[in-house]
Order: C-alpha cells, then sequence, then structure tokens
C-alpha cells in the first residue's frame, strides 16, 4: 500500500510540483520579501528555516486527506476488502508516504537554504534528531489529516479541511518571535502545538535554548498523533462495515 501510494504521487506532476515548489517559494518570499522587516537579533534566514520545514510539513501532511477521500469515493476500498490484506494497511500506506514524499521535500528546503545563506551548526547527532522531530511531526499530522480525508464527501472538501494544517504555524514563533505579538495573541502562539516543535528543531539546528520544548513537542506530537490514528481507525471501520 505504501508503493501504490508511492507511484500515485510520481504519477500525479501537479502533485510533485505543488510539494517542491512550494516550500521553496515560501522561503523565497520570507527570505526575500519580508526578512527586511523582522528583527530576529541574527540573520533572518538562519531563524525562519526551521519554522518553512515545519509550514511546508503541514501542507505536505494535508495531501494525504485528498488521496484517502479520492480512495473512499471512487470504489477501489470495495475491491480491496475482497483482498487478503488489513484494512489498516490501507491507511497506514497513505501515512507512510506522507512521511517519506514529506522528508523529501524537506531535504530540498535544506539545500535551498543553505545555497541562501542558512548556516545550521548542528553536528550530525543533532542532525538525526532534528530529522527525527521532523518525522513524528508529520506522522501526527498525516494521521489527522487521513481523519479528515475519511470525513470528508469528496476529494475538495478533504482539502478544505486541512487548511488550516497549514496556517497553523503562523500563529507560531515560526516568522518572528512570539514576545513582539500583542499579550492575547502571544499566550495562544506560546502554548499551541506548532510551537515547542519549531523552538526544538531551532535548537537543534541552531543551537539556540531549548529548555521544555522538547518535551512539549514529543507530547503533543504523540496526543496529535494518537488522536489522528484512534480517529481514522474507527471512522474507516464504520465506513467499511457494510
Amino acid at each position: 500500500m505504501t508503493r501504490r501510494s508511492l507511484k500515485h504521487t510520481l504519477r500525479s506532476p501537479d502533485t510533485m510540483v505543488m510539494t517542491i515548489a512550494l516550500p521553496i517559494m515560501i522561503l523565497l518570499m520570507f527570505v526575500y520579501i519580508f526578512g527586511g522587516a523582522f528583527d530576529v537579533g541574527g540573520e533572518y534566514i538562519d531563524y525562519v528555516v526551521p519554522g518553512i520545514i515545519l509550514l511546508c510539513a503541514g501542507f505536505g501532511a494535508g495531501t494525504a486527506a485528498v488521496s484517502v477521500s479520492t480512495d473512499m469515493t471512487n470504489g477501489i476500498i470495495d475491491r480491496f476488502r475482497t483482498m487478503a490484506i488489513s484494512r489498516s494497511s490501507v491507511l497506514t500506506g497513505h501515512v507512510v508516504e506522507s512521511v517519506v514524499r514529506n522528508l523529501l521535500t524537506t531535504s530540498i528546503v535544506i539545500v535551498v537554504a543553505v545555497a541562501l545563506g542558512f548556516r545550521p551548526t548542528a553536528d550530525p547527532l543533532k542532525w538525526l534528531a532534528a530529522l527525527a522531530v521532523i518525522a513524528v511531526f508529520v506522522l501526527a499530522l498525516s494521521w489527522i489529516s487521513v481523519a479528515l480525508g475519511l470525513l470528508a464527501r469528496n476529494p475538495e472538501a478533504a482539502q478544505g479541511f486541512t487548511f488550516f494544517l497549514m496556517f497553523i504555524p503562523y500563529v507560531s514563533s515560526a516568522f518572528v518571535p512570539t514576545d513582539t505579538m500583542p499579550t492575547w495573541l502571544r499566550s495562544f502562539a506560546e502554548h499551541q502545538p506548532v510551537t515547542p516543535v519549531i523552538e526544538t528543531l531551532r535548537g537543534l539546528l541552531m543551537g539556540t535554548e531549548i529548555g521544555n520544548s522538547a518535551m512539549l513537542a514529543v507530547i503533543w506530537c504523540d496526543a496529535i498523533g494518537l488522536a489522528g490514528y484512534l480517529s481514522a481507525s474507527l471512522i474507516f471501520k464504520r465506513k467499511t462495515a457494510h
């Protein structure tokens, strides 16, 4: 099922273009258009790249909802039910494909960022830890996306359901320090799931203070992933029971 999902992605030029081009476009926009307006106490590209990575991971994970919704509406699930395969493998294939695709996109974004002036200070061990953080974050969002895709009546609705996954990083420490925000917005930005993940990733790559962000990031990702997995499994079981 993972191989099937990967083949579908490779055979969809528009998906591949958006998966690769969108992160690079967002990176260029923030570095060259908005970067000069923000004072983050250092090079803006070094500050913003971790946020760009998670922003694009949210967008990439959201496409899993469209893929699952497409499967649910084109009749292929009925065929799978007649085959000697595990029901859960259908959903797991989409999730694993999402993680693989997003790690590839992350690699491309990092290479482009380095070419633009991004200078991480991480050693090999911290790089591995950073990739693990990204993978866990994408895994959690992918399960939520799969659950939303199962709830949607069609792929178009599934795409709309996942818009919030892409915009949550905007209200976090991804692009500006949270202490520059109004008090009411700062409170939300500091206590939402994406901020501790970004601070952990930024600390691993750039050597900034991590504090308790790593622990909070793990807790948030585990909670979101578990909620998505249980919801997706329950909805899928109900929809394929007859």
